[in-house]
């Protein structure tokens, strides 16, 4: 049975020019990628995505670093990996959240670093268990947006709804 893991290569990778140093790792996994964009992360979808650690003194900074305020990248490529283990296999890869904790051979361990305000600048995001991954995916993806059905989904019709298109020149 197909497992779902949300991963986002935050702004440090990104300006690192990681992307496809992380994404050849990944691929590693045997996984499918079942949806991928770039993001530019508002404060909200940041403060929502880390909401367990708003109590955290450090959470100031980490809602920063994922908006990109410390790099000039005001954004993050965020995927949905898939298949058998997705959790274990992307986290075994990612490493341990603090860098300098991680093995050497880990994606985190590899490129990440902590800042001299403590932040852990760890390149990417892996979700960690199954609900955390719903919770994610949920907020960072639609459904029309994933080329499986990961979640129970319904139909509505909305109305008014405001979206941007292509202007004529």
């Amino acid at each position: 049975m197909g497992q779902a893991v949300l991963i986002l290569i935050k702004p440090d990778g990104l300006k690192k020019s990681l992307t496809g140093n992380i994404l050849t790792r990944l691929s590693e996994t045997k996984l499918e990628i079942v949806a991928a964009k770039m993001v530019r992360v508002s404060k909200e979808l940041a403060q929502e995505h880390y909401k367990h650690l708003k109590d955290k003194p450090f959470f100031g900074e980490i809602i920063k670093y994922l908006q990109g305020d410390f790099h000039d990248r005001k954004k993050v490529m965020a995927l949905v990996y898939w298949g058998n283990d997705a959790i274990t296999k992307c986290r075994e890869l990612a490493g341990a959240t603090n860098p300098e904790e991680a093995e050497s051979t880990s994606i985190r361990g590899s490129y990440g670093r902590i800042t001299t305000s403590g932040v852990y600048e760890n390149v990417v995001h892996v979700s960690s268990n199954v609900p955390e991954a719903e919770r994610e995916i949920k907020l960072w993806f639609t459904p029309d947006e994933i080329i499986v059905d990961l979640y129970a989904t319904k139909d509505v019709v909305k109305k008014e709804l405001s979206c941007k298109i292509w202007a004529d020149k």
